[in-house]
């Protein structure tokens, strides 16, 4: 017997994560007042009695649609009919409905497909983290609740927060719970690739296809099949790139530029953004349609300031990872602590954490003035930090004294580098007159991440 097929998903106005399952009801014509529940696979609508939905309009040809659920809505295909399907008033060959929706079959028949919503009721969350994420506050813990359910699921994902928040390590965390955890977890910054390279590094492309193509390139969507693609700042992404990205998630195939052929591939879709794609949408700077095909699960990642109570051991699980001693937190300490805006979010708690590992009280003067800020993506100027005193330096031995004073010059440089350049790391290298390879290393040594959302 079959199975109900049932998809994951956000309600758009509340929010609520609910189950929806899709069925077929004839709403006019010889037929009306049959359903049919869509199952898993294909549903097929005719007049011959091998169809599922079997109708009686003579109009109506002896197969006449194919329909199949999918992780993104259901998939309607007329197949080549004499009288055709119509939606919304025009003749469709293939159309795919994410909500409900009216087809007229024929020259009589009109027929609803309708989804069905169940709430899910969202088991209080125990643990204190997901994944390598770590979290013990009331709005984390709603979060990884909601993401448990998702992880095993196909469902796309889309993470909303500002930046810093941790979106890619929650991205990351989904994919390693997910059936795809075998599969490579790729990432793509659209707001760090230049627009004239985005193409080719999202979609490939062939041989010979523009100037400097010296050989075929795979993309980074390619890449990612039989796993997750993380598609980090999609706000980021242009205008002119959105329908074709929307056609590889609608068809999931993807051709590489200069290329007549298209290939196959299984991916799962997880996007970030700091920005507001609705308000996005209203002003005509992001597609509706991506945007849905996007927002299936939609969640928001909330700053470090809504839940400040995860500071103490966020603090203490970042030195623990750095493995470079413990860091002591005294009931004055956690008061500074908190009562700190964290602009920077959980990415400049990290940084705090090892300035203060290496530099020791120095590195927290800047909170205690409420001057500490992190730049983010889009800032022209960061605001400079306070570099540590002399007299604070001048108590360590020569060489910590000298290596201290070297690796906040160095962080601070890097940072208001990177921040001029949107975290491009070629064109800041170029303007360092550094190798990017050594800023790539410097990046990996401070654990800045470039970008991570």
């Amino acid at each position: 017997m079959s199975q109900i097929h049932t998809q994951l998903l956000t309600d758009d106005a509340s929010g609520v994560l609910v189950e929806r399952s899709f069925r077929l009801r004839v709403v006019s014509g010889p037929d009306q007042g049959k359903e049919h529940a869509l199952d898993e696979g294909t549903t097929m609508v005719g007049t011959h009695a091998d169809n599922d939905l079997v109708l009686t309009d003579a109009t109506v040809s002896r197969y006449h649609l194919e329909i199949r659920v999918r992780r993104d809505g259901i998939e309607v295909r007329d197949l080549d009919t004499t009288n055709g399907t119509k939606h919304g008033g025009a003749k469709v060959g293939n159309v795919v409905l994410t909500g409900a929706a009216r087809l007229r079959l024929g020259k009589h028949t009109e027929m609803d497909v309708e989804p069905v919503d169940t709430s899910i009721d969202l088991n209080e969350f125990s643990g204190d983290r997901f994944g390598d994420v770590l979290g013990t506050t009331l709005p984390m813990r709603r979060l990884f609740a909601l993401l448990t359910k998702a992880a095993p699921t196909e469902a796309t994902i889309l993470l909303q927060g500002e930046t810093g928040t941790g979106k890619e390590a929650i991205a990351e965390a989904v994919h390693r719970m997910s059936k795809r955890t075998r599969g490579p977890f790729v990432v793509v910054d659209c707001g760090s690739i230049p627009h004239e390279l985005i193409a080719s590094e999202l979609f490939g492309h062939a041989k010979g296809s523009f100037t400097g193509a010296n050989a075929d390139k795979q993309g980074l969507i390619e890449a990612a099949n039989r796993g997750t693609l993380f598609l980090d700042e999609i706000g980021e992404l242009a205008l002119d790139l959105q329908p074709q990205l929307l056609r590889v998630l609608d068809r999931r195939q993807v051709r590489r530029v200069g290329d007549t052929q298209s290939v196959d591939v299984d991916i799962r879709v997880i996007a970030a953004t700091h920005r507001d794609l609705r308000a996005m949408v209203k002003a005509g700077q992001f597609r509706e349609d991506l945007y849905y095909r996007l927002a299936v699960v939609a969640t928001h990642v909330p700053p470090l300031r809504e839940r400040k109570g995860d500071i103490p051991a966020l603090a203490a699980w970042f030195a623990d990872k750095m493995g470079r001693g413990s860091f002591a937190q005294s009931p004055a300490l956690v008061d500074l602590l908190q009562r700190h805006d964290w602009p920077g979010n959980v990415r400049e708690l990290r940084n705090v954490v090892e300035r203060a590992l290496s530099l020791g009280d120095a590195a927290l003067h800047d909170l205690s003035d409420g001057t500490s800020r992190m730049p983010t993506r889009g800032d022209e100027t960061p605001t400079p930090k306070r570099q540590p005193s002399n007299s604070d330096v001048l108590e360590l031995p020569f060489k910590e004294a000298k290596a201290a004073l070297v690796e906040s010059f160095e962080r601070d440089y890097l940072e208001a580098l990177l921040a001029r350049h949107r975290g491009n790391i070629s064109r800041a290298a170029s303007e360092a007159g550094i190798d990017r390879n050594y800023i790539h290393r410097l990046v990996k040594k401070y654990g800045l991440e470039v970008d991570r959302g």
